[in-house]
């Protein structure tokens, strides 16, 4: 499901769609609706589920330490330090 991740571009609103979506699959796991109007934080609780680092996140630093020990001609190297020249009219 995040293959690729450490390269996408996520929008505030896109992240907490795939949240909301999670805590969907562990409401469901766990037998409990909406309507009983139980938190978030004691669903994860019921399932024995531990806060952990964002995946996306931590794939995101994996790449950006793997590409920073890359040779300074590799492209992504490149890309990462490419600076603009002037904005776009």
């Amino acid at each position: 499901m995040v293959y690729g991740a450490e390269v996408w571009q996520i929008p505030t609103r896109e992240t907490n769609k795939i949240l909301s979506a999670k805590m969907d699959v562990l409401r469901r796991s766990a037998r409990k609706s909406r309507m009983e109007r139980i938190k978030n934080e004691q669903v994860k609780d019921i399932m024995g589920v531990k806060e952990k680092p964002d995946i996306i996140e931590k794939k995101r630093l994996q790449w950006y330490g793997h590409a920073r020990r890359m040779p300074e001609e590799r492209i992504p190297t490149l890309i990462m330090e490419w600076i603009p020249w002037e904005r776009r009219k």
